[in-house]
């Protein structure tokens, strides 16, 4: 059975955050299941306007997060925004976080962190006009291309993908290979 990573956007996410850690995690043999507040599509942000649109898979209020071996929570800056305003999205951040799931934020994405309650102590990085709200969680801020705490990891940016998805792989990888040998 492939393993399955849950990708919870909603309108206003920055286009290659959701499509390529997406396309790295299928392209990887895992399968990707995009997650909304409503049904239907989302609209992504590509730089300085809207985007392409993506199909949405499941809503919030759909998901089971035993379901799922990982979570990821793409930028922009209005899909994070909308989201932490959202009890069912900020939950599902929570509930993936102390599992012990890996839980994956880039650029904004960490904003979901902060709400969920599970930054304090926790290294991390993120866009730059982000990070005092990360320090005021109780949070290490470091500006690295991916970084690694626990089960949550976290990137800067669009130019950082590559890192991100790598790392998105192995930790699913590697839960994979926990899970198996117990």
């Amino acid at each position: 059975m492939a393993q399955r990573v849950l990708i919870i956007a909603t309108d206003g996410f920055e286009q290659s955050e959701l499509t390529g850690p997406r396309d790295a995690l299928n392209a990887a043999g895992i399968e990707t299941v995009i997650a909304s507040p409503e049904a239907g599509e989302i609209k992504g942000w590509q730089h300085t306007d809207w985007g392409d649109t993506v199909k949405v898979d499941q809503t919030l209020d759909e998901v089971d997060a035993d379901a799922f071996a990982a979570l990821v929570l793409p930028g922009g800056q209005i899909n994070p925004d909308v989201l932490r305003m959202n009890d069912k999205a900020v939950e599902l951040v929570r509930s993936f976080a102390q599992s012990g799931k890996p839980v994956a934020a880039i650029c904004h994405g960490p904003w979901l962190l902060v709400e969920a309650g599970v930054a304090e102590g926790r290294t991390v990085t993120s866009w730059p006009s982000i990070r005092t709200d990360l320090r005021n969680a109780g949070a290490n801020v470091v500006d690295q291309e991916v970084v690694q705490d626990g089960n949550i990891i976290t990137s800067r940016k669009p130019d950082d993908i590559p890192a991100f998805a790598k790392a998105v792989i192995a930790a699913v990888k590697e839960g994979t290979a926990a899970a198996q040998a117990a």
